[in-house]
């Protein structure tokens, strides 16, 4: 849905006011607003004067109700991966 609001604040308020955390759009003139209402935002992806954010090089996901993790970049192969450290003997140590 589209709603009108009269300052940022409110705008953020109505957005975040639900359970679910998917997307978000912003379409602005003021690169700067977009950006500073993004970090606000409680979503997984933020189309920022964009109505398209799927990328497959993007990882793909949302918070609240409307996800955990990634799929796709790297952030989504992650999941699938684990860390290990190994220690080697250096051969030539005295």
């Amino acid at each position: 849905p589209i709603i009108t609001f009269d300052t940022e604040d409110e705008a953020i308020r109505l957005a975040n006011n639900t359970e679910y955390g998917l997307v978000a759009y912003v379409f602005t003139r003021d690169l700067n607003r977009g950006i500073r209402m993004g970090e606000r935002l409680e979503t997984g992806m933020l189309g920022l004067n964009a109505g398209v954010v799927s990328n497959a090089a993007a990882p793909f996901g949302g918070v609240k109700q409307s996800g955990l993790d990634r799929e796709g970049g790297l952030e989504g192969i992650e999941e699938y991966l684990y860390t290990q450290y190994i220690g080697i003997a250096d051969p030539y140590a005295g």
